[in-house]
């Protein structure tokens, strides 16, 4: 078992709870002009995400590690800050963008892992969630536009 790809696995599963969290705050609270539709994104974006993470997890346990869990546990992994609930919109979008590039930047490293160590499906699952990410990010920031 790689120790350092479990970790970072580990890491990918909190970042996505907390990113979890700060959406669902996001889709309750936002508020204005652009309700409708944010609320709507906010909310197809962390339904996405629970099952994403789901998926994750489930690779950590295939692998002979445990998932992480507990909300205390993975909001202290993850390091993402949280937002005010009431925040204006364009800063629970800019919020939302800054956590979704810091979940790329852990899963750039667990992909860069497993594929050191020939894990493709690891390897697979990290590409297949970065490209979800960034096309996440490239929304959030077209609206900032």
């Amino acid at each position: 078992m790689n120790q350092k790809l479990i970790d970072a696995l580990r890491l990918v599963v909190a970042d996505t709870y907390a990113l979890i969290g700060q959406t669902h705050l996001c889709h309750w609270n936002v508020r204005g002009p652009s309700f409708f539709s944010l609320h709507t994104a906010f909310e197809e974006q962390y339904n996405e995400l629970f099952t994403a993470v789901d998926e994750i997890a489930e690779r950590i346990r295939a692998k002979g590690a445990l998932a992480p869990g507990g909300l205390a546990n993975l909001a202290g992994m993850a390091g993402i800050k949280e937002i005010a609930e009431d925040s204006p919109a364009r800063d629970m979008v800019q919020h939302l963008v800054t956590a979704n590039e810091k979940l790329l930047t852990d899963l750039a490293t667990a992909k860069a892992l497993a594929g050191e160590s020939g894990d493709s499906e690891s390897e697979d699952l990290m590409i297949a969630r970065i490209q979800v990410h960034e096309k996440t990010v490239w929304m959030l920031k077209s609206y900032l536009d």
